[in-house]
């Protein structure tokens, strides 16, 4: 699940613009197959799954639009693409 996240994350960022900004829970809601809101369970997972890519130097993570350390991140997340 921890890659299919990643792979998710960064998938859903290639089909947007370069600047765009993704949550978490699109990448939740991409990989979850049951019904319903299932995908909220994934949601922590999905956050794991930016912080580790965040350490690959992939993406970065924002909030009110500024790049934040992934450990220093509370509440409300965006993700996009490293710059």
């Amino acid at each position: 699940m921890d890659r299919l996240l990643e792979r998710a994350i960064l998938e859903l960022l290639e089909r947007r613009a370069p600047t765009a900004t993704i949550c978490p829970s699109d990448a939740a809601r991409a990989v979850y197959s049951g019904e319903g809101d299932g995908w909220r369970a994934l949601m922590e997972p999905a956050r794991r799954a930016a912080r580790r890519l965040v350490a690959a130097g992939k993406v970065e993570i924002t909030q009110g639009g500024h790049p934040v350390e992934p450990a220093k991140a509370r509440g409300p997340i965006r993700i996009r693409r490293a710059r």
